[in-house]
């Protein structure tokens, strides 16, 4: 049974920084891309990060380019989102996914598993 467990979350004031982590177990984690979700209340879920298996392809949502860093630890089976310069704009539920396959999908439909969010808010 696959489970990931995000932590990291938290308030913020706008400017400052948070890394998420999302710890995976349950099948071979190097095998698979992960993704960073998130949801705002009344807005859809968006992708805003995703790591192929080997951590060698990324993508970013145009809204955190150059502010997100998604990177991957296969030898620890976690997943990191080093969010920089946060806007009131990035206050949302984070949540971590796991793919499909091992290339990376900004398409929520191809992730299998997904952990239970964590709230990142950030204050102006």
């Amino acid at each position: 049974q696959v489970q990931l467990v995000e932590s990291g979350g938290g308030l913020v004031q706008a400017g400052g920084s948070l890394r998420l982590s999302c710890a995976a177990s349950g099948r071979t984690f190097s095998q698979y891309s992960m993704g960073w979700f998130r949801q705002a209340p009344g807005k859809e879920r968006e992708c805003v990060a995703a790591i192929s298996y080997s951590g060698r392809s990324t993508y970013y949502a145009d809204s955190v380019k150059g502010r997100f860093t998604v990177s991957r630890d296969n030898a620890k089976n976690t997943v990191y989102l080093q969010m920089n310069s946060l806007k009131p704009e990035d206050t949302a539920v984070y949540y971590c996914a796991q793919g499909r396959y091992g290339r990376m999908s900004a398409d929520h439909t191809e992730y299998d598993y997904w952990g239970r969010g964590t709230q990142v808010t950030v204050s102006s």
